[in-house]
């Protein structure tokens, strides 16, 4: 957020306080100490009420070319003439290593004021986040491209800690279950890259949690995960290769997000009285096992099943069922292959989504049986609002391809001549 220039005597008047306010708003450290050498009030700011300083290797281009002792010289040199530091982002993992000496020393200096730390270094040797930074005041916790092992949860507890983000750690997935229970308050958790050591040939990761509410998982390959975390409220898994993903809940659950997944037994339990979002895309599906899993969830509010393939061509998507199982239902997003069975059986029955407002429609490839399903939703959408086409168009199309759009595209402007209340738009890739 830029900064509105102040007079020279407003900027006088300015409390110390303030001024290192708006010196913590800056972010980036060679912004804050430009900013800091105005005079001699500033640079006090600096010193006694400075609580956020971020050193990012993509907020100036010098970092690069400076050897390592020099970059380890400024970080140093910056950090030490603060006090009361609550936040401190080291994002420098793309330049040189750093030695581990310098790098514990900026943590031991701030770890007792430390209420946010983001940490993404390389050093020489691998250095304890957990034991440098436990039994502290943390309350948001990110690493990245380090490495945990040998957690010991009456030493390194975490007690404040709400927020905690690993991104390419390396981690046994005991050490990880146990980190865990060392932080009794956490809220949030992202799993991102993770390098899980395993030390049988079952790879399979077993996380207990009373507080967690929040749960991000990313490009983790596993033959297991089983999750308990009786307070949950928003699962998303992305990009994940499992055989079994179990979730073990007390049915706090709101949001559902799948997205690339590939997964052979998903069980979320009785977890889905709560749902209000299932997003669901990139993802193979048994519409029959998984409409089951999700059937009890009376307060969905928003669905959306995008790419979708179904594990049996013979299977198509219900909408009737869909109408029934979900009278709250605001928000429909669908894309998938269209055959016949789909316009058949797909909208039979004389059923009305009453309360969707919002109805998004995709294609992969362009059919006439598109423009058929468009027309059946629209006719089952009684307070439509907006409706969204996505389409896939390629470079090289056949001339036949182009008939199909054009066909399409004349089907749509008469059609909507019907609904003239409708919001239409086009989003095509």
């Amino acid at each position: 957020m830029g900064l509105l220039p102040l007079p020279k005597k407003a900027m006088e008047h300015l409390p110390v306080e303030v001024i290192g306010n708006i010196l913590s708003r800056l972010g980036a450290a060679r912004d804050v100490v430009i900013a800091s050498s105005t005079c001699r009030k500033w640079r006090e700011a600096w010193r006694n009420h400075l609580h956020t300083l971020t050193f990012n290797s993509n907020d100036w281009p010098l970092y690069h070319e400076l050897t390592r002792s020099r970059l380890e010289i400024i970080v140093t040199q910056t950090i030490f003439q603060t006090s009361g530091l609550q936040c401190l982002s080291i994002m420098m993992d793309d330049v040189d290593e750093f030695s581990a000496a310098p790098v514990i020393a900026w943590l031991m200096y701030t770890r007792e004021t430390l209420r946010e730390l983001h940490y993404n270094v390389r050093t020489t040797p691998n250095i304890n986040i957990l034991e440098i930074c436990g039994r502290q005041r943390l309350e948001v916790l990110a690493l990245a491209h380090n490495t945990i092992t040998g957690v010991e949860p009456s030493y390194q507890k975490f007690p404040c800690l709400r927020s905690l983000s690993l991104s390419y750690v390396s981690v046994s997935a005991l050490d990880l279950s146990i980190f865990l229970t060392a932080c009794p308050k956490v809220e949030v958790l992202s799993l991102i890259s993770l390098d899980i050591v395993m030390s049988d040939p079952h790879a399979s990761m077993e996380l207990s949690t009373n507080s967690l509410k929040d749960i991000y998982v990313e490009a983790i390959s596993l033959d297991k995960i089983i999750l308990e975390a009786d307070s949950l409220e928003k699962l998303q898994l992305k990009d994940c290769t499992l055989e079994v993903f179990e979730l073990v809940s007390k049915g706090k659950l709101r949001l559902l997000k799948i997205d690339d997944v590939s997964v052979i037994h998903l069980d979320i339990g009785e977890s889905a009285e709560n749902l209000e979002i299932v997003d669901v895309s990139n993802f193979t599906i048994m519409w029959s096992k998984f409409h089951h899993m999700i059937a009890k969830s009376s307060k969905l509010r928003r669905l959306r099943l995008w790419a979708v393939v179904f594990d049996d061509d013979d299977e198509v998507v219900d909408i009737e069922t869909i109408s029934a199982c979900f009278p709250q239902l605001t928000h429909l997003s669908l894309s998938y292959e269209l055959r016949e069975a789909v316009i058949q059986y797909g909208l039979q029955g004389s059923f009305q989504l009453e309360n969707v407002v919002v109805l998004e429609l995709g294609w992969t490839v362009i059919s006439d049986l598109f423009s058929q399903w468009v027309a059946g939703l629209l006719e089952r959408c009684p307070n439509l609002r907006k409706l969204v086409i996505h389409g896939v168009v390629s470079e090289t199309k056949t001339h036949e391809e182009c008939q199909t759009l054009a066909k399409f595209t004349s089907f749509i402007v008469r059609l909507m001549k019907k609904y003239l209340k409708i919001d239409v738009q086009f989003e095509y890739e």
